[in-house]
């Protein structure tokens, strides 16, 4: 190699490794800087979320999630946005942001907050047995996958106490059309639906009511037999609650009638033997 093709090449060599640098801080500078614009973001919807302007707060952290999608914040940002758009009512936005969140981070070390947060979205939207059943069934779903599947969590208890209560609201629901039908002579959808509080939502104070229910629909329709073994069942478990006075205060008196009715025969008897004597 010649002297100048020496020198060139060194040059060449000087020049490239200089780009490289430069390149190399450009790109350290640059990711930096996301860095930066990334947390003033992320304050300024913590700022707005504190001031209660909710919808300017999950925009900034929906804008924090998009700046740098591979950072730790970006999982955070997602969380934030949700929590925003719940801690005003806004559950339509809320549940948007929570599935998305499943969807894209469902190993994240929060997602069990995510599943309880999402319950507590559909739990909230209930309002009482006679409305849509959508955001009750949503919300036992949610509570119950929690219980199974994050036992050891802060918020399966909690899931347990909030699953009691939305199984309340099932079996007053399925109680008020039973009464509904009851009062129709529907005897069979009537069965029907106290039967059913018996079976799905036996540890709910309907059940004692339902078992009364099933012990006078079936004593009206003269079934002796199936009046009694619920009868008996109500007894059993309830015996001192007011339905199982209710139903005892049926048979007895019925017993009462049929005892009467007996004594009155006899009575009637003994005065018609008495003509002939």
């Amino acid at each position: 190699m010649s002297k100048f093709n020496y020198i060139i090449f060194i040059f060449l060599f000087i020049l490239l490794n200089a780009c490289s640098k430069e390149v190399k801080k450009e790109n350290i500078i640059s990711e930096t800087d996301i860095n930066l614009q990334l947390k003033e973001v992320y304050q300024e919807g913590l700022d707005s979320l504190d001031k209660g302007d909710v919808l300017y707060a999950a925009k900034k952290f929906n804008e924090a999630e998009v700046l740098f999608p591979q950072s730790v914040w970006a999982p955070r940002a997602a969380l934030m946005a949700a929590y925003s758009y719940y801690s005003q009512n806004y559950y339509g936005d809320a549940i948007a942001e929570l599935e998305r969140f499943i969807k894209i981070y469902p190993n994240h070390e929060s997602i069990s907050y995510v599943h309880y947060l999402l319950g507590i979205c559909f739990y909230e939207q209930i309002i009482d047995e006679k409305k849509d059943l959508k955001a009750i069934l949503n919300a036992k779903e949610k509570f119950t996958y929690i219980m199974k599947t994050y036992s050891e969590s802060d918020y399966a208890f909690d899931s347990e106490l909030k699953l009691d209560q939305v199984n309340d609201i099932l079996a007053s629901k399925e109680v008020y059309i039973g009464r509904y039908y009851f009062e129709k002579k529907k005897w069979i959808p009537a069965i029907n639906r106290f039967k059913s509080v018996i079976d799905n939502y036996s540890t709910t104070i309907y059940v004692e009511e339902a078992l009364h229910r099933l012990v006078e629909i079936h004593f009206i329709l003269g079934l002796q037999e199936e009046s009694e073994k619920y009868a008996y069942l109500l007894g059993y478990n309830y015996q001192s609650s007011q339905w199982y006075e209710k139903s005892y205060s049926l048979f007895d008196s019925t017993y009462k009638k049929k005892r009467d009715k007996e004594k009155n025969k006899k009575k009637f008897t003994k005065k018609i033997k008495s003509f002939f004597k």
